[in-house]
Formats: structure tokens, sequence, C-alpha cells
């Protein structure tokens, strides 16, 4: 049997074509030893509890996302279709240390995920063991080919679009957090996933960081199509305009996805850019006035809505205080979207108005 790789494909101009990813999932940790790298994991458990039967790790890795530990075995007896690459590594590569554990996946049933941009299929143990167990590769970080050039045409429908002030504080929760609170309201709004979990977790986007630099934007505008002009798009961020490494992916997402609203993500206390301390993270109001400012480009009535705060490791009585008093230091609404509540409650107010 030849081995199947697969990416998304082909999509439309009207719509991203949806992926046939064999579910339930067993998350595969690798050797993390914290859940700093496990982003993926971490989104999938907190978005998609209901298709994650187990976790898996490397010997000796101390991570883990509190879920059940399987072997790749005892998942497939307990459901498991798939098991999906939940660790990030530098650069986004498979590490040599992994592939034991992966063959053991597709030897015990299970297809393999994954969102790193090093192909499954390139890596010679795991082509040869998928063919011979007549199991499915699944690259998500794949971009649908025929993307355009953006046009910078103005669109018809709502958008709104998550933005920080540095990577990894939240863009993702925040955006599947405001989606679901538009449509409790009643609102017809879609989470449009642009990173490799957000993709896992919504069934179709695109993967933004690995399309090539001309056609990001363009993407974006494929992504975030014509609609109905009350219906929302919001759109998952990437990166930061002030992070040194990620700043032309940020650009470019933030110029074809023409927001009428942007939503400023940030992390309480952190004042330096992960993994780059020599850069100081912008203000708030700097970072507000770059944002509207680039973004002015193609939605000349762009607004900041307010800022969505990560208060990860502070008690409820300490974020409520954090969010309260930077509330008003900042002048304009300030949440944790994981908390909800009231404050969350004005945020999406804020959004809507």
């Amino acid at each position: 049997m030849t081995v199947v790789l697969d990416h998304p494909s082909s999509a439309s101009d009207a719509e991203i074509a949806r992926l046939d990813l064999p579910k339930p999932y067993l998350l595969f940790l690798g050797d993390a030893a914290d859940t700093t790298f496990l982003k993926t994991g971490r989104g999938l458990r907190d978005w998609a509890p209901d298709l994650c039967v187990a976790e898996h790790k490397c010997p000796g890795a101390a991570a883990t996302l509190d879920l059940p530990a399987m072997t790749p075995r005892e998942a497939y007896a307990a459901g498991a279709r798939a098991l999906v690459l939940s660790a990030a590594s530098i650069g986004g590569a498979i590490r040599e240390s992994w592939i034991p554990d992966l063959l053991d996946a597709l030897e015990a049933g299970l297809d393999i995920i994954s969102g790193a941009h090093d192909r499954l299929g390139d890596i010679v143990p795991l082509r040869q063991a998928a063919q011979a167990h007549g199991r499915r590769l699944i690259d998500v970080r794949t971009p649908p080919p025929g993307l355009p050039i953006a046009s910078g045409r103005r669109r018809s429908g709502r958008r709104l679009l998550t933005v920080g002030t540095d990577c990894a504080l939240g863009k993702k929760y925040t955006a599947l957090a405001l989606a679901e609170a538009f449509r409790a309201r009643g609102l017809a709004a879609d989470f449009r996933a642009t990173g490799q979990t957000g993709i896992m977790i919504a069934g179709r986007g695109i993967p933004i960081d690995a399309v090539v630099s001309d056609f990001v934007a363009g993407a974006a505008e494929m992504l975030s199509p014509d609609a109905d002009p009350a219906h929302w798009d919001v759109i998952e961020g990437q990166g930061s305009l002030f992070h040194p490494s990620y700043a032309g992916v940020s650009l470019g997402l933030l110029h074809g996805s023409q927001p009428d609203v942007l939503v400023l993500c940030h992390a309480h206390g952190r004042d330096r850019i992960v993994g780059l301390p020599e850069f100081a993270l912008p203000s708030i109001g700097r970072a507000i006035e770059v944002t509207v400012q680039q973004a002015q480009l193609t939605s000349p009535g762009v607004r900041c809505a307010g800022v969505s705060l990560n208060t990860a490791g502070l008690s409820d009585e300490d974020a409520e205080r954090a969010i309260a008093a930077l509330t008003i230091e900042w002048g304009i609404p300030v949440a944790d979207p994981m908390r909800r509540g009231p404050a969350f409650d004005r945020l999406v107010e804020a959004c809507l108005a």
C-alpha cells in the first residue's frame, strides 16, 4: 500500500477546505520539560477536550497536560485514531528523539498529525513505516495551493483580528472566546484559524507562517472572504509587530485581514520579548497606536476595542485587581477571556459597539 501524505486540499475564494482528520487523539508531548512548548496540546485540551483521549511522552519528560497517560497501543484500544504532535520545537522541527515514539504509534494503528514545519513524509523511517502499516502522515502546516496576491479590495462583512505585544500570550484563545461570545449573543460569527493548533480545533484554516511572504496578505483575504454585512469573522492573530523574528508575518496578516476591530493581547507582568530579552515590549498605548496605524492601510476605520490580558498564574482575586487597575490606567476595556465574568462582557460589548 502506498503511504498517503495528506495536506489541505485546494481552497476556493469562498471557502477554505475542511480537513479530514482522524479522531480522537493521543497527544504526544515529546520531551518537553514544561508546558511552555505545548501550545498545540494545551489548545486541543482546552478547546476540543472531547477529542483528547490521553497523553504520551518520551521517557523522563516532565511536562504534562493532566490527561491519562497511555502508550500508543493503549490509546488505540481506548478509541484514539491519531497521534498529534503536541510539542513545539524551535523552528518547527521534528526531533530525532521523537522518532521511536512516532514509529510505535504507526505500528499501533494510529495515524500521525503534525503541525511542524518539518514534513513527516520527508523522514524516511516514518514514510516507510506508514507505508508498511497503511497509516496516514498528515501535515497540517501546509498552505493550500493557488493562494493569490492581495488586492486590498474592501470586503463585505465584519472582521476582528487579535494582535499582540509578543508571541505566545493568548491570541488564539482570545479569538476563540470572542467568537463563542458573539455566537452566544445570537450573532453569526466564525473563528478563522491561522495557525496549526487553531486549524486542528476548527477543522480548517490557513497556516499563515508557512505561506510564502508575497502571498501572506492574499491568504488572509482568502481566509476571510466577502460575507453578509452582519457576519463576523474573528481571526486568530500570529506573532507580533514588535517581535524581531515574526513581525513580517504579523504585518501581512494585519493588512490582508482588513479588521474593523482589533483586540490587543498582552501577558500580565511581561516586559521583554520571550526568547529575546534584549528587546523590550512596547507600552500598551504605543502598541495600540502602531498597530492601528499599520492596519489603516487597508482598513481606514479600524479601532482597538480593548486589551485581552493573560493573567495565568494569578489568583482570582489578584487577577481581578490587576484587570481593574489596568482598565483605569489604559482607559479601555481589559479582560482575561479565560476567566469570563463582567470584565469580559464589557470587552465583548466594546468589540460590537
